[in-house]
């Protein structure tokens, strides 16, 4: 007569087709919902600092869109956007493979893009944010190849 108990609680989890948990009742296309996640949030990363590169470009090449590439309410939209799609992205990766790496790396990023928000308009403040997306999108790496 065999033992048909699990070695430990999380051999019980039942896995899908890609290796990923589905203790929670996800569909199965979840673990490409996940990706997607991550990948949303990598790509507004290289937008952002295209804006930030292009606002500090033009501005002072041109001297024209200061009011609107300025603007303070466009920056702290962008962090709560960023703040939403990692907090999906990194925290159901996270639920998957129990790895705080990337939650980590991610809330570094955060906080410096968040700390981007009190300095003055310029080439500070957009170093900043350019840093801090940097290491969110390495986040999100992370949990893409840890998830996989």
């Amino acid at each position: 007569m065999t033992d048909q108990t699990p070695a430990s609680p999380a051999d019980s989890t039942p896995q899908s087709a890609e290796g990923e948990s589905t203790r929670i009742g996800f569909a199965k296309g979840a673990p490409r919902l996940r990706r997607r996640f991550d990948q949303l949030g990598i790509g507004l990363a290289g937008l952002c600092a295209v804006h930030c590169v292009a606002t500090v470009l033009i501005i002072s090449s041109l001297g024209i869109g200061g009011h609107f590439l300025l603007a303070h309410e466009i920056h702290e939209f962008g962090l709560v956007i960023a703040v939403a799609v990692a907090a999906i992205a990194i925290g159901w990766g996270v639920w998957i493979h129990r790895r705080k790496g990337p939650f980590i790396v991610a809330s570094i990023g955060l906080a410096i893009m968040a700390g981007a928000l009190f300095v003055g308009h310029g080439a500070q403040e957009a170093a900043l944010t350019i840093v801090g997306v940097t290491i969110v999108s390495i986040g999100h790496l992370m949990n893409i190849r840890l998830a996989h």
